[in-house]
């Protein structure tokens, strides 16, 4: 057995930091990239600890074997290119990681191409931005398991910590790990537009400056909604614009929009967001399989809408701008978002699980949604003290069907259903959009309802269709004759 050591291919800003982790946690590390700026950068910054190349075969023979290789190039065409260069030059045994964001398809496939080489290969989820991969990331790993134990230490070492256990774990077979990953984007998609809407909600509803929104913000990460987004929510208020000028000293410009100060960054900040396509994956893919993830869905929407910016600039002219403040004393408002947070942030984590229990089932992954919620604990965008919740819920029923039903979720949502329905009628009548606090709220308010209007759903298909229906009162499935439309 080799001594620990990993070879990164691509010395970009991932990839750099995670090499430089490695050797942090006393890794022999080679890493490699085909610019020369982006090696020597990693020579100066790794020092005599590393090795740096942009000669793919002496980056090779830098490493013991069998060989630890982890990819971080962007998702697609690159990483196959880099595959088929590898790949010819690697002995059986060896091991191909890509840390990428690949759709969890092409990483199938690829473990698949490499396991009929006699190479093994790994489709890992790193989460935690650059810093996150400088410092200690979230890592989900998935492949064949065998091979684990031999990087289990090199990926332990590199990983954040929460309580003295390692963000990182095998999670299961083939591509369960980017898809794991995905779903985590997925759910990060949900989270994000949720706080947004509160944000709009307390701006545009209530009426709050930057400040006691920032204040807001961090009381509730003080509490139940402690989480890296919500906490980076409050910073981003109160981040002071240090390139803003004053409008007279701009020549030519009329200064901010009417009720900007231009003390805060946030406010000059287009009210527009883009997506690379990871929450998109997982809207497609649950639909795929059936699996209702509502908020994650307006989410993804939510960024479409958002980039039509000129299309609603001229729709405003002609429909009118929403009235924006909501009806009654501004407080009630305040006080119910906070409360209406927790509710839709427990709503999405259960969608985004609920996906995993069902992917894990349809692609044969074997997870244990115990351990992702685990690794999910730190490191990683969307991590929360409540995932220890639901790594003790599964932990104690690891068939459960869905979050909602764990009692310490179930009592917390009984707590702040109410919350959450305030929030979304307010919104509704300040003409604010709240897109994932609605679609939350309706997706609770149907899993919770023991009957649904789906028998006219099911009449009207067997109507024009023949499609046939289940009854109440009888077995198997039946089609009617139904009295023609106008009789």
């Amino acid at each position: 057995m080799s001594s620990p050591h990993l070879g990164v291919v691509g010395l970009g800003v991932m990839g750099r930091n995670l090499a430089l982790n490695a050797r942090d946690a006393g890794v022999t590390v080679a890493g490699t990239d085909l610019g020369q700026d982006a090696v020597d950068g990693f020579a100066q910054e790794g020092g005599e600890a590393v090795t740096a190349t942009t000669d793919l075969d002496a980056f090779l023979a830098a490493l013991p074997t069998p060989r630890n290789i982890l990819v971080m190039v962007p998702a697609g065409k690159a990483v196959d290119a880099v595959l088929g260069s590898l790949a010819p030059k690697l002995a059986p045994g060896d091991l191909v990681i890509d840390g990428g964001n690949s759709h969890f398809p092409d990483t199938q496939r690829r473990h698949d191409e490499m396991a009929a080489r006699g190479l093994n290969f790994f489709g890992m989820g790193v989460s935690g931005g650059e810093d996150g991969a400088r410092h200690g990331p979230s890592m989900m790993p998935g492949g064949p398991k065998e091979v684990y134990a031999r990087v289990a230490p090199i990926l332990e070492g590199m990983a954040a910590e929460v309580d003295g256990e390692p963000c990182v774990a095998h999670l299961g077979a083939g591509a369960s790990g980017h898809y794991v990953k995905m779903v985590h984007n997925g759910i990060e998609y949900g989270l994000m537009q949720l706080l947004a809407e509160a944000y709009d909600l307390l701006k545009r509803g209530a009426g709050l400056g930057n400040d006691r929104m920032g204040d807001l913000f961090a009381e509730w990460n003080d509490g139940e909604l402690r989480s890296y987004l919500v906490e980076i929510t409050a910073h981003i208020l109160r981040q002071p614009d240090v390139v803003a000028v004053a409008p007279d000293e701009t020549p030519g410009h009329e200064g901010p929009p009417e009720g900007m100060a231009g003390r805060y960054l946030l406010n000059f900040i287009k009210d527009t967001a883009k997506q690379k396509g990871t929450g998109k994956w997982t809207s497609q893919d649950a639909l795929d399989l059936g699996v209702p993830t509502p908020t994650i869905d307006a989410a993804v929407t939510a960024r479409y809408v958002s980039a039509l910016k000129d299309e609603r600039v001229a729709a405003s002219s002609l429909l009118g701008e929403p009235a924006g403040r909501a009806p009654g004393d501004p407080e009630e408002l305040v006080a119910a978002v906070g409360d209406a947070l927790l509710a839709a942030f427990l709503v999405t984590y259960a969608q985004g699980f609920a996906l995993l229990k069902r992917a894990s089932d349809a692609y044969e992954y074997g997870l244990d949604l115990g351990t992702v919620a685990k690794i999910w604990r730190g490191g990683c965008i969307i991590r929360a003290d409540l995932l220890e919740t639901f790594r003790e819920a599964f932990d104690a029923d690891p068939e459960l069907p869905n979050l909602l039903v764990a009692p310490p979720v179930a009592e917390a949502l009984i707590g702040h259903r109410g919350a959450l329905r305030r929030a979304v009628v307010l919104g509704a009548q300040a003409g604010i959009p709240t897109p994932c606090l609605s679609t939350a709220l309706a997706y609770l308010d149907a899993y919770r309802s023991e009957w649904l209007p789906a028998n006219l759903v099911a009449a009207q298909r067997d109507y024009f269709g023949a499609h046939t229906f289940a009854r109440i009162d009888q077995d198997g499935m039946h089609h009617a004759q139904w009295e023609p439309a106008g009789l």
